[in-house]
């Protein structure tokens, strides 16, 4: 348009611009940088900031602040008060002297005790009796088979035959007693079993050389045969060693035993005399409540009467580990002398049952005053004047294999039990059941043994 003309604008005057500072980034730090990353995604190398004066809005690096490196120096000895050392607590030096005091004092008490225990051993001298390993055979001369039907007082369902059929050195070189049943004739067909007049009964007492089968009544001979053997005329020993080397049978209703009596009813008939069971163990399995297999038993047998035989104040239980005495051999042992009798089994260390003589057995009974009858008991080991009386006299080894019996080594309604102890069919009620139990008998149910071993104290 005519008469008008354009004309610039003015420039603004700048206003100052106060600095901006950006506190430096964790991320310049070198000493924090991780080689070959990228923290927070993609970012620039240095951050801009705004120059004062600029009107360009020029960004240019190089307000960062210093780089920030980490430095550790050692406070050196004396630069940190510790008032703590300058004034000691009197009652700081028990913190050290007290459990010093107890150390020593344990340390006294533990050798006092090693020298106590080797100290009251007695080192007796040992000489051999018998070093049986059947590589002879079966010796005679030494070892008997016993035959009869009684049940050594126990009700015992075994005949014990003098047969190889029951008790055998095998080729293997072992001896086996190996339990068999019973002919089947003999069981359902009226008859009588009387080894007094075969002239074989091996028993004083006429009841136990008797059995007889009655259909009627349901009485049976004995419905197994076994054996037991003994050393009584060829070994017997008043203080010393046994040990047996053998492996226990397998199966229902086992009852394996090996144990000693005495040469001589000394003090009269039994417990009066004594007993002495090394190992007495079942052939049931370990899930068996009394103790199967995986247990041994260790007792000793003595007292005025049958009725009053202390036999549980030295009985102990022995568990193996981790196996049954059927699985392997094991060495059961027993060590006797006047002042304490103990057995173990595999090692000396290892002991079972651990009886020591420092008092007379009658005392140690307190056995009533009088019996039943009301007839006054008299101790009948006071003449001897020694506190292990009834074992001071000779004793001869035992083996056998049992089977069944009704004093309650084992126990009514377990395990299916067929029979009830004091039952008249007990027998016959067994014997009926024969095609439970006797599959479960391993390796025919036999206990075979290595080896015996014994020893007399002739110091």
């Amino acid at each position: 348009m005519e008469g008008i003309h354009a004309r610039s604008a003015p420039t603004p005057t700048p206003r100052p611009v106060s600095p901006t500072i950006i506190p430096p980034s964790p991320f310049d730090d070198p000493i924090t940088a991780i080689p070959g990353s990228t923290p927070y995604g993609s970012r620039p190398g240095s951050m801009p900031v705004s120059v004062p004066g600029s009107t360009s809005g020029f960004s240019a690096p190089g307000l960062n602040a210093p780089q920030r490196y980490f430095h550790s120096r050692r406070v050196k000895k004396g630069e940190v008060s510790q008032p703590w050392l300058s004034k000691k607590d009197p009652r700081e030096k028990w913190v050290t002297i007290i459990p010093c005091i107890g150390l020593a004092v344990g340390l006294g008490i533990a050798a006092f005790l090693v020298w106590h225990g080797i100290s009251s051993v007695v080192n007796h001298k040992y000489c051999p009796v018998l070093m049986e390993d059947w590589s002879h055979g079966f010796r005679e001369d030494i070892w008997s088979r016993e035959v009869e039907v009684g049940g050594y007082g126990n009700g015992q369902f075994e005949y014990t035959t003098a047969t190889d059929e029951n008790s055998f050195v095998g080729k293997d070189g072992l001896l086996h007693i190996r339990p068999t049943l019973q002919d089947e004739k003999l069981m359902s067909t009226d008859g009588v079993l009387n080894l007094t007049a075969m002239g074989i009964c091996t028993s004083p007492v006429l009841i136990n050389c008797v059995a007889a089968t009655n259909v009627t009544n349901g009485t049976i001979i004995n419905p197994v045969k076994s054996a037991r053997i003994n050393t009584k005329k060829g070994a017997s020993i008043r203080y010393g060693r046994v040990e047996v080397r053998a492996k226990l049978p397998e199966g229902k209703w086992l009852w394996p035993a090996i144990w000693m009596m005495p040469v001589e009813d000394t003090y009269g008939s039994w417990p009066r005399s004594g007993e002495i069971d090394i190992v007495e163990s079942r052939g049931n399995n370990w899930q068996y409540p009394q103790g199967g297999n995986d247990i041994m038993s260790s007792t000793l047998h003595w007292g005025p009467d049958p009725g009053n035989d202390a036999w549980w104040r030295t009985n102990v239980k022995h568990q193996a580990l981790h196996t049954t005495y059927s699985k392997r051999y094991h060495t059961f042992g027993l060590e006797w002398s006047e002042k304490y009798i103990f057995t173990y089994v595999d090692s000396r260390l290892l002991q079972v049952l651990y009886t020591n003589f420092d008092e007379h057995l009658w005392k140690r009974g307190s056995f009533p005053l009088a019996n039943r009858n009301s007839t006054k008991y008299v101790d009948p080991w006071s003449q001897t004047g020694r506190p292990n009386t009834p074992f001071d006299q000779k004793f001869y080894l035992i083996l056998n294999v049992a089977v069944g019996g009704t004093n309650g080594w084992f126990e009514n309604g377990q395990d299916q039990k067929p029979w009830v102890d004091g039952s008249a069919w007990a027998m016959k009620d067994f014997w009926e059941a024969r095609e439970d139990w006797h599959p479960t008998w391993k390796n025919e149910g036999e206990m075979l043994v290595q080896s015996v071993k014994m020893w007399e104290q002739c110091d």
